[in-house]
């Protein structure tokens, strides 16, 4: 007899449970959309500084090595905002790695001037960027960068191209990389002051 209470026991507040469940309001899908949302828009936030974010990415390993070694961490990680035309890797895999090694180790003022070439002070999202190039015209626009030169900034085959003091062009290859104190665009090739 106490196995039959316990069942119908059982029985009746599982009934109970499954009426309260029916009774309960639905969940809309829009409500789980703009959880999702929210989510992705926390996750879509800047982790750190333009030195923090290139450092998580893997692909500009070499760049930071070198604004470590030139000294321009701190300055890099700063208020800002700046944008930097940031050399991936592979940019800097194009440099003899003898010349590399020099500007590294005992050449780190060449470094800096190298370096700050790629940074410009404020921050320039690509749409931004590629207005500014359609509104300049056939010459091109031109970029102030906080090492003192400027830079030449064209749309070629639909990319936009910088060219350097040297003559040297260099391909953005990614853009509007968010950092907490600017934006990243990856450039195929280091360019030179």
């Amino acid at each position: 007899m106490n196995i039959l209470k316990i069942t119908l026991s059982s029985t009746i507040v599982a009934s109970g449970a499954l009426a309260l469940a029916a009774c309960a309001p639905e969940t809309d899908p829009a409500d789980n959309m703009m959880a999702d949302e929210t989510a992705m828009s926390e996750a879509a936030n800047p982790v750190g500084t333009i030195v923090e974010v290139a450092q998580a990415d893997g692909g500009f390993s070499t760049l930071v090595a070198a604004v470590n070694a030139a000294g321009l961490g701190g300055t890099l990680s700063g208020e800002g905002p700046f944008t930097v035309f940031a050399p991936t890797d592979d940019a800097f895999a194009k440099i003899d790695e003898a010349t590399l090694t020099e500007l590294t180790t005992n050449d780190t003022e060449t470094l800096a001037a190298i370096l700050t070439y790629h940074v410009v002070q404020g921050e320039v999202d690509a749409a931004t960027l590629t207005a500014a190039i359609e509104g300049a015209g056939d010459d091109g626009y031109t970029i102030n960068t906080v090492g003192g030169g400027t830079l030449n900034a064209k749309i070629v085959d639909g990319a936009v191209v910088l060219t350097d003091a040297q003559g040297g062009s260099s391909t953005v290859t990614a853009t509007d990389v968010e950092a907490s104190n600017g934006i990243i665009h990856a450039v195929d090739t280091v360019l030179m002051p």
